[in-house]
C-alpha cells in the first residue's frame, strides 16, 4: 500500500491490488478512511469522517490531484 503523501494527520496512499479501478486515493486518519475518484475529484465512499472534515479532505485531495494521478499512472503502468 504505496503512502503517496502525509498532510498533518492525513494519509493519502492506494493499494497495489486496485489496477482494475479507475484512479483514486484513500485517506486515513485515525480510524477514519475516505476514499475519492480523481478523474473529477468526487467521493466515493467515507467511513466515520464527519461531513466538514470531509470537505477539508476533498479540497487537499484537489490540491494535490496531479501528484496523485502522477503516483497512480506509475504504479499501474508496469
Amino acid at each position: 500500500m504505496p503512502a503517496i503523501l502525509i498532510i498533518g494527520p492525513y494519509r493519502f496512499f492506494f493499494y497495489s491490488n486496485e489496477k482494475g479501478e479507475p484512479a483514486h486515493i484513500h485517506i486515513q486518519r485515525d480510524r477514519m478512511l475516505a476514499k475519492f475518484w480523481l478523474k473529477p475529484v468526487s467521493l466515493a465512499s467515507s467511513t466515520r469522517f464527519a461531513s466538514r472534515e470531509l470537505r477539508k479532505v476533498e479540497s487537499l485531495v484537489k490540491v494535490h490531484k496531479e501528484i496523485f494521478l502522477e503516483a497512480w499512472n506509475e504504479h499501474f503502468s508496469s
